[in-house]
């Protein structure tokens, strides 16, 4: 079981208000206590109010609850750039929040249905220098989607530009930078470009289809 389930079904089980003891929970999802008490202390810290204590038990006394919601692809990406928008906030409030509500956001999210090499995605990171990257996101979400070669204008490290022909395949925020994993025509090999130092990003006429050795799930970092 992922630990993101695993969190979902935790609040399922508290949300009845009564005292359940560690070991109960951990017999049920089939794990040790240690790991349910270190969930524990991740749902309190993204803001879940349980109460309770090793050894004593758990409960939720506050029902703080939404509607269950259903996201398309697109609204989800929306509201994790709305979360990492808010982030970069001045006020400390704000920005604690925005982190709190990915926490539990990540917490309840299902298992994709979908495999990573056939969608784009935003890997879940602490959200932090979220306009890093931006300038490019829509034309690198778009290749993405459609497999879509690139031709990319890239500032290397030393500050040399290179001219390089892709097959994007993943995008991941990483706290501080964005990066892109593609399929490097010019290297014949996988690379993985820093976004914010791609200096131009432009879609090619042409597609490219998956073959083997050349896919997301072909890349072994």
């Amino acid at each position: 079981m992922r630990r993101t389930d695993r969190l979902f079904d935790i609040i399922q089980i508290l949300r009845d208000g009564k005292l359940h003891r560690a070991q109960d929970i951990a017999t049920r999802l089939e794990v040790s206590v240690r790991t349910v008490y270190r969930d524990m202390d991740t749902l309190t810290a993204s803001g879940v109010p349980v109460e309770g204590e090793r050894g004593v038990g758990y409960m939720v006394r506050e029902a703080i609850t939404l509607p269950p919601l259903t996201l398309t692809t697109e609204e989800l990406e929306a509201l994790n750039l709305g979360m990492a928008i808010v982030a970069e906030a001045a006020d400390p409030a704000l920005k604690s929040a925005a982190l709190s509500l990915a926490d539990k956001i990540d917490a309840v999210l299902p298992t994709q249905t979908v495999a990573e090499a056939d969608a784009w995605k935003f890997a879940v990171y602490p959200f932090a220098d979220a306009a890093r990257g931006f300038t490019h996101m829509a034309p690198l979400r778009a290749a993405i989607k459609s497999r879509q070669k690139l031709r990319l204008v890239y500032q290397r490290i030393d500050g040399e530009l290179t001219d390089r022909t892709i097959r994007p395949l993943h995008m991941e925020y990483w706290g501080r930078v964005w990066t892109l994993t593609a399929w490097c025509e010019n290297r014949n090999d996988f690379r993985v470009f820093r976004v914010d130092l791609i200096q131009e990003a432009t879609p090619l006429p042409e597609l490219f289809l998956d073959e083997p050795g050349k896919r997301l799930e072909d890349y072994v970092p």
